[in-house]
């Protein structure tokens, strides 16, 4: 497979949350926690960095850009994959630019980013006008998608699926349903193409974060397509149609970076049982997701469950009234 410029800790824990077991009894529920991969403050997306970045320097470029929301993990992790590898890194972030930065984005100041603020467009839509300003200096960027998702970065995913079936067999343990945020794709399309390759037999319940299509194309048309050009390079004789790719749009309606109830209950149930934490826009709605899946028994009791934590815990800072104990009531 693709080599890679190593970035993270790996591989990441995998463990069963055994309180929120007591708590749904009826289940088994363990965690991989991809928030503990290193890289300034960790998350999932130094997976697909450590691909993205290797063939960035494999073109002798020497300038990343990227873009996403003021709260982007992925953006926040880009930048600090550039510190470690030396690169110039421009993140075009949407909205105007605050008074005051926190959470994510002022991660991402720190680490060294420029930042450009871009309005409306937080999914790249500017990327070639800025590349072209750049290559006017005498740079060479590399262009990362939003969210890192193509195939390049979905290797990442691929090879964090044998990391998975490595663990479970170690603890000799066969997880039934894996529940995670979908919302670039990037990280659905390598899960998707792991479990295929490395025979991992579970079924996936990516739960939808963003209800925005990207650029025009519904998610799950971004991630059959991420496999379909993964399947030209990698070991899988499966011919994939949009209807193999799941996507649980039942917890999206309040839209993208909405705090509601659903992840107030999420983070607090999760930080007051097992001392972890989850972040307000992707894996407290996902979180919510399984439990609210295993509170109405959605799926067949007695399952072993697993929830994958992709991190983003620094934008809780953002969301800091919202769940501060003098307005968290509204959001019970």
């Amino acid at each position: 497979m693709t080599s890679k410029y190593n970035l993270g800790f790996f591989p990441t824990p995998l463990h069963e949350l055994k309180t929120l077991s007591t708590l749904y009894d009826n289940y088994t529920i363990y965690i991989k926690r991809d928030d503990q991969t290193g890289l300034a403050t960790g998350g999932n997306k130094t997976r697909k960095l450590e691909y993205l970045l290797q063939e960035a320097l494999h073109q002798g470029c020497d300038a990343i850009i990227t873009a996403g929301a003021q709260q982007s993990n992925h953006c926040r992790q880009t930048a600090a994959a550039c510190a470690i590898a030396n690169l110039e890194c421009h993140l075009m972030l949407g909205g105007t630019r605050p008074d005051q930065f926190d959470g994510n984005l002022l991660l991402s100041s720190i680490l060294g980013a420029t930042i450009h603020f871009t309005g409306d467009n937080r999914k790249g839509e500017d990327i070639i006008s800025l590349k072209k300003q750049l290559e006017q200096q005498g740079k060479k960027p590399y262009i990362i998608p939003y969210g890192g998702s193509n195939s390049i970065g979905a290797m990442g995913f691929v090879h964090a699926i044998k990391e998975l079936k490595a663990q479970l067999s170690s603890q000799q343990v066969q997880i039934d349903y894996i529940f995670f945020a979908s919302s670039s794709g990037g990280m659905q399309a390598g899960v998707t193409m792991g479990c295929e390759i490395y025979d991992l037999n579970t079924t996936l319940i990516p739960i939808n974060i963003d209800k925005d299509e990207t650029h025009g194309t519904a998610l799950e048309q971004v991630v059959l397509d991420i496999i379909r050009e993964g399947s030209k390079t990698l070991p899988i004789n499966r011919s994939y149609t949009i209807d193999d790719i799941p996507l649980n749009k039942e917890y999206d309606e309040a839209g993208y970076g909405v705090f509601t109830h659903q992840e107030n209950k999420a983070i607090t149930t999760l930080a007051q049982k097992e001392g972890i934490l989850l972040d307000p826009v992707y894996t407290g709605r996902a979180f919510y997701g399984m439990i609210d899946h295993l509170e109405k028994k959605k799926i067949p009791v007695n399952s072993k469950v697993l929830f994958w934590h992709t991190g983003g815990f620094p934008a809780i800072f953002k969301f800091t009234e919202a769940l501060s104990p003098q307005t968290k009531a509204a959001y019970e």
